[in-house]
């Protein structure tokens, strides 16, 4: 099936956590492995307005802009209207500012960055929709679309009144799949099997998780191909499935960049056998204990403090199945900064949550666990 972006190689440079020197982009080692990528035949990358606090456009500039022809690359970044920008005008200057940083002269894919929530309306309240599309037809974007963070529905909301998106950025991985949090198969199937949107793939590895999971699901891997990095089985994983644009992979060295190109060059989608053993590690990692939340949500709109309950118990499943504390911390920090959650310390233990939890689950108790370990 023809789709845009079909013959992209499917692998991405993400490039939110690039290798660094103390608070510094390690620039060097960032061309080394730029160098290596475009070797290998790719020629994708990600970046956003606010990553590294601009440094990462200010990277992309030095590290690819400025050594190779315009059009030897694919560019893509991403404009946060709801973050920093008091105003219109403050938020469409985001684009131009992007621009002179980067030193692109254009943009091969433009998104409007992590949309979802209570985020959503500032796309709408500062028009950046008809920006986007004014800059598209004065040349300066190629293909215009946005990454997204939030349910299924909300999905199949913006894209029935936009159908004018070109393409999607989902948080997509085997681990998510059929999470009630994240949504990876039913947000890849609205916006793909419904919406006939394609789409780039983000979080493939799950902020880094995948690649070194519980020791149990680890042991499933390796037994079905001891030389194969547990990383790859993520990352082939999304790359495998239908309308995918790329796949993008943060990579913060060189080490990790020489795996992907790996199995990555000669990409081969996962067949049957390799599929079975994604369930089995699927099958694995559910049976870890975790805060058994399907992020339903029956219990957010009750809430007095307006605490998002799932978010947060999201958070606290970071470190209990994944055995990563400092993910933990970062998921709830998104939670209560980006996401409109208030904190978890500010339950007022009213149990209107409670009442209406069909798994019944001991909601306060468990949000007095959230703010010990991550207030």
């Amino acid at each position: 099936m023809d789709f845009l972006g079909k013959d992209i190689p499917k692998l991405g440079f993400g490039l939110m956590r690039l290798p660094m020197q103390g608070s510094e982009v390690d620039i060097e080692q960032t061309k080394t492995m730029v160098d290596m990528f475009m070797k290998a035949g790719f020629n994708y990358f990600d970046t956003a307005y606010g990553y590294i606090n601009g440094e990462s456009e200010k990277a992309a500039k030095t590290a690819v802009v400025s050594r190779y022809p315009r059009e030897k690359f694919t560019l893509a970044t991403k404009l946060p209207a709801w973050a920093g920008a008091n105003n219109e005008k403050e938020a469409q200057q985001m684009f131009f500012t992007s621009l002179e940083r980067t030193g692109a002269g254009y943009f091969d894919f433009y998104l409007l960055h992590n949309i979802g929530a209570a985020r959503t309306a500032k796309f709408d309240e500062y028009n950046i929709w008809d920006f986007v599309w004014k800059q598209k037809e004065a040349g300066l974007i190629k293909h215009a679309g946005f990454s997204f963070h939030d349910n299924a529905k909300l999905l199949d909301e913006v894209l029935t009144k936009h159908p004018e998106t070109e393409f999607v950025q989902l948080q997509i991985n085997w681990a998510d799949w059929e999470s009630g949090a994240v949504q990876s198969r039913a947000c890849y199937e609205t916006a793909w099997l419904k919406h006939k949107k394609p789409i780039v793939i983000m979080e493939p590895i799950k902020g880094g998780m995948l690649a070194n999971p519980a020791p149990a699901v680890k042991d499933v891997f390796t037994a079905a191909d001891p030389k194969a990095s547990i990383a790859s089985w993520a990352i082939r994983f999304a790359a495998s499935l239908p309308g995918v644009i790329t796949v993008l992979s943060g990579m913060s060295d060189i080490a990790q960049m020489q795996d992907n190109i790996s199995y990555m060059k000669d990409f081969k989608p996962l067949d049957e056998s390799e599929k079975k053993v994604i369930e089995k590690a699927q099958e694995t990692l559910k049976s870890i204990p975790s805060v058994p939340c399907t992020s339903c949500k029956y219990c957010v709109p009750g809430c007095p403090q307006q605490i998002n309950i799932p978010e947060l118990f999201d958070a606290l499943n970071r470190e209990l199945v994944y055995a990563n504390p400092e993910a933990a911390k970062q998921g709830y920090g998104f939670a209560t900064t980006f996401f409109g959650s208030a904190k978890a310390s500010e339950c007022v233990e009213c149990g209107a949550c409670e009442a209406v939890c069909p798994q019944k689950i001991t909601i306060i108790d468990n949000l007095k666990v959230v703010a010990k370990k991550y207030e």
